[in-house]
């Protein structure tokens, strides 16, 4: 049986500006932008009260670190997933499928693109970083034909140019930071090892993103698909191949506690579909 891993990339919970007034005043929390006063999280009700009030510079510091730091934050942990992970050659056939499918981005808001195919045919997932890095499990590619491909790695790239995945990260650092009791980013240089790199997938990874932005997500996919002569059903095929494959799996993975998490898939779906048709097409099943 596959071990089918949270789909729709990297992933976080985002603290409500409630929270972080508690914790840390209302100066800091003034830092956090719309998109994460939007949610209500818990992450920070987990942390020990004392080493909360121990750790409020830490705290400050990550809320205003600069969009230049996370794209380097987000490079060094690219830097240790690649490491963790077998990715393929250039002349493999699944590197040279994932190249030519994603062949119509290079770039995306001026943000260039790197593509990589991890070699794990038990998982499926695909994910986009913030330094441009997009990584793709040779799983997913298994049970995607090159559209419903395609319409995958253009929702990932959706959380991107949506912003999600800065936020994913400023929020994951923020909690990680203040863990290791960082006051700057340039002082993260001692304490970045295998263990606050880890942390901090752990905490990119506990979390799924917003019902808004996965729902914002699929419509930037649709778009891309509209834009780039695919097939406009792609992202509603997509998702269905996924329901598909949690119907099969009997046990709760990480994809079907995911579905209970955010808007019904099949909603979803329906949605997608209505869009396209809205837009003229016609679905042939």
């Amino acid at each position: 049986m596959k071990k089918i891993l949270l789909f729709f990339s990297v992933s976080i919970a985002f603290c409500s500006c409630s929270v972080l007034n508690n914790i840390a005043g209302p100066e800091i929390a003034g830092f956090i932008s719309e998109n994460l006063t939007e949610q209500v999280t818990s992450r920070f009700g987990n942390l020990d009260p004392n080493a909360v009030a121990a750790a409020s510079d830490a705290f400050a510091a990550a809320l205003t670190i600069s969009d230049v730091e996370i794209t380097a934050l987000c490079s060094e942990y690219m830097a240790s997933m690649d490491s963790a992970n077998l990715i393929l050659p250039d002349d493999d056939p699944y590197t040279l499928r994932l190249n030519r499918v994603m062949s119509r981005f290079k770039n995306v808001k001026k943000l260039k693109l790197n593509y990589a195919v991890y070699d794990d045919e038990n998982t499926i997932n695909a994910f986009a970083s913030g330094d441009g890095s997009v990584r793709v499990y040779s799983g997913l590619m298994d049970v995607m034909d090159d559209d419903e491909l395609f319409a995958v790695i253009g929702h990932e790239l959706g959380h991107l140019v949506n912003k999600d995945v800065r936020d994913a990260y400023r929020t994951a650092y923020l909690v990680v930071a203040a863990r290791y009791g960082i006051s700057s980013f340039g002082d993260r240089a001692s304490a970045v090892s295998m263990g606050f790199l880890g942390d901090l997938g752990q905490e990119l990874a506990n979390n799924a993103y917003s019902r808004r932005q996965e729902t914002q997500a699929d419509e930037k996919a649709y778009q891309y698909c509209v834009d780039n002569g695919v097939d406009p059903f792609a992202m509603y095929r997509a998702l269905n191949v996924l329901m598909e494959i949690g119907d099969e799996d009997g046990e709760h993975t990480v994809l079907s506690n995911m579905f209970s998490s955010h808007p019904d898939t099949q909603k979803r779906a329906k949605h997608i579909k209505e869009m396209a048709e809205k837009d003229g097409y016609s679905y042939e099943e």
